[in-house]
């Protein structure tokens, strides 16, 4: 018994970190429980434990009196001066109540409680050490799983991954070694304190950008602000108060070797750098780029953008199932709502119909042949009487006498007005 505390006094000092002082008054509580088992209801009970050489011994604290009535608590007076000389009735005298069968049981049981109550110490200190931790990225190696939580093994103490901190494009294997962020220590919990760890969280991208860029870390560039979907994609805005420094050039580094390595410890998640403006239609323009953007307005007082684009880029400009626009509004911090642009559209219909109504005029057409004719590039009279009968009468669902009679006219048109036909 002796030796095999000593060797865990030992273990849990070097291993896990805890005070010898701690861990003697935890087994000491551990077997006064015990004791009351063995020696019954003791007047103020104690245990005294010699952490050095592993020693285990008992103590009562019995009043002195004439005739004792309750042996658990009194201790007649010549029985008493034997322990100490010139002990005095209704002094108090230190008796030692080791059982002789205090051994094994005894000791078995306090084990138990000592590792419970060693448990709870090592939570504490888990507690102290990693409460101002938070923000930080440690690394760890996956343990095993809890239901959805993944454990991660961080050397002395375990830190919980929750199912809502993981990255649902990523699968977590026994023993992969990964980083993760800190993003809470819990001291009430029912399991006692957690450390709570991320890889989904914003904050664990604005974290490794620190790490990989010195510009970052020594402040010379911000990070302003960032959206993510984890796994998927994330945006980040950057700003220099000093002018001669590129911010964005600074994150992704010469080659790219700076967003390089971030993107691979977030799994070739894509990770777009964006240049932030205090001015919220050039920062929207910069985080929608590539897209060009026809025509923007702001609502200042609602904090909303309206952006409008060619009907090409409009997918683009939303992304798919929205992430691109979504990501962009939490960025810039605005609701932002991308249409595609009217105009262009309307002017557009705006000169086919007026071709249409040329055409009607100029051969004496219906507007539906009209409408074929410019339908198919023939908006002018030079284009038509240009084509050759066979071009026309195919664009008239094969109409060869009334193609003829249209290109006819067009040249006689053409004729008139001094401008020779196309051979």
């Amino acid at each position: 018994m002796i030796s095999e505390l000593q060797a865990l006094f030992e273990y849990y000092e070097k291993e896990k970190g805890i005070d010898r002082p701690k861990m003697v008054e935890a087994l000491q509580s551990a077997l006064l429980a015990a004791s009351k088992r063995s020696i019954g209801p003791a007047r103020e009970l104690r245990i005294e434990i010699d952490p050095e050489k592993g020693s285990i011994r008992a103590f009562a604290k019995l009043l002195v009196v004439e005739t004792v009535t309750n042996p658990f608590e009194e201790m007649a007076l010549k029985n008493a001066s034997r322990l100490r000389k010139g002990a005095q009735i209704g002094e108090e005298v230190d008796v030692e109540v080791t059982p002789k069968d205090f051994g094994r049981i005894a000791a078995q049981t306090a084990k138990q409680t000592w590792m419970q109550r060693l448990r709870e110490v090592e939570k504490a200190n888990l507690y102290e050490e990693f409460k101002d931790r938070t923000g930080d990225v440690v690394s760890g190696t996956v343990r095993r799983f809890d239901k959805s939580d993944v454990i991660i093994d961080l050397g002395k103490f375990d830190g919980i991954m929750p199912m809502r901190e993981r990255v649902p494009t990523e699968d977590y294997n026994s023993g992969d070694r990964m980083r993760f962020y800190v993003k809470a220590v819990e001291k009430s919990t029912q399991r006692g304190p957690e450390i709570i760890l991320s890889r989904s969280h914003p904050n664990f991208v604005r974290r490794l950008f620190e790490f990989e860029v010195s510009e970052i870390s020594d402040r010379t560039v911000e990070i302003v602000s960032i959206a993510r979907e984890a796994g998927f994609r994330t945006k980040v805005a950057v700003h220099s108060a000093d002018t001669k420094v590129d911010p964005v050039g600074a994150c992704v580094g010469l080659r790219g070797t700076r967003v390089k390595n971030i993107v691979r410890e977030l799994n070739n998640e894509k990770v777009d750098i964006v240049r932030w403006t205090a001015d919220a239609v050039e920062f929207a323009k910069e985080a929608l780029k590539p897209i060009k953007i026809l025509s923007i307005s702001v609502d200042e007082e609602n904090k909303r953008i309206q952006i409008s684009v060619a009907e090409a880029e409009l997918s683009k400009a939303i992304g798919r199932k929205g992430q691109n626009a979504r990501l962009t509004s939490r960025l810039i911090g605005y609701e932002l709502i991308i249409e595609k642009d009217e105009r262009a559209e309307k002017v557009f219909e705006g000169h086919m119909g007026e071709s249409v109504k040329g055409i009607v005029e100029a051969f004496g057409v219906t507007e539906d042949v009209a409408r074929k004719l410019v339908d198919n590039g023939m908006t002018e009279i030079a284009y038509v009487a240009d084509a050759s009968e066979a071009d026309i009468a195919g664009m008239l669902d094969g109409n060869t006498e009334l193609a003829k009679q249209i290109v006819e006219k067009a040249l006689a048109i053409q004729s008139t007005e001094g401008e020779p036909a196309s051979a």
